[in-house]
């Protein structure tokens, strides 16, 4: 390619790594966001976060859009067709932990002004730190293409499940205590279930961003630590 052509190209590789950035931004403000307004009763700030998906999904649309068209036009080959590739996974990859977000934040209500535990408060924002660690990481070490992180991130992973088997069974707990925790203790129990989420789709990211860093692929295989044996599927 000529000198005009490799740096358009650059360019517009350019812009797709840019959305990315921003999209994991995005999921970041939205992860925190949420837990907030679920811990603090805040429906306006949840309101703000099931408005901030609408933004999410059409940056992903955005990408998408401009990582067909690059493949399109310039056909490109190995390092660079792993890089607009791992780009589209990784967006799916964040859109969907937008998605999650957004479902915390529409459970804000029906959990209300009820009494949350500060034990279990302190759980699930403990819970959330973790997530929220993961999720500003994953695409600073993907920007900085720093693969030994990646691996370390991607391994972190079993804290998370670790939090969440805690604050499973302390909700448990709760519920049969009181008959009468047992709706708000479920929403609760369905957003922890949400931010477990939130850390595999971090770690989804993170295996794509190593493949795209050094050309290999990660074992398939990683710790997993969810020990509630039990599925709690999300909204959709």
């Amino acid at each position: 390619m000529g000198e005009h052509t490799v740096s358009s190209f650059d360019e517009e590789l350019g812009e797709i790594d840019r959305l990315i950035r921003d999209m994991g931004d995005l999921s970041g403000a939205m992860t925190r966001a949420s837990t907030n307004a679920l811990l603090n009763s805040d429906t306006a700030l949840a309101q703000r976060v099931i408005s901030d998906d609408t933004i999410m999904d059409a940056k992903q649309r955005d990408l998408d859009e401009r990582a067909i068209t690059l493949i399109a036009k310039r056909q490109p080959m190995a390092q660079d067709l792993r890089s607009v590739v791992g780009a589209i996974r990784m967006a799916a990859d964040l859109e969907r932990i937008g998605d999650l977000a957004k479902n915390i934040a529409k459970r804000v209500n029906a959990v209300g002004q009820s009494a949350t535990p500060r034990s279990l408060a302190h759980s699930i924002d403990a819970m959330s730190g973790l997530v929220l660690q993961q999720v500003n990481a994953v695409v600073e070490h993907y920007v900085a293409r720093n693969a030994e992180a990646l691996i370390h991130l991607r391994d972190e992973d079993e804290k998370i499940d670790i939090q969440y088997t805690s604050v499973f069974r302390e909700l448990l707990t709760y519920m049969m205590e009181d008959p009468r925790n047992i709706t708000s203790c479920t929403h609760l129990l369905f957003c922890a279930k949400n931010l477990e989420r939130i850390g595999d789709h971090v770690t989804n990211i993170a295996e794509n961003a190593y493949y795209v860093v050094t050309g290999s692929q990660l074992p398939v295989q990683r710790p997993k630590l969810d020990e509630t044996q039990m599925t709690v599927d999300a909204d959709a």
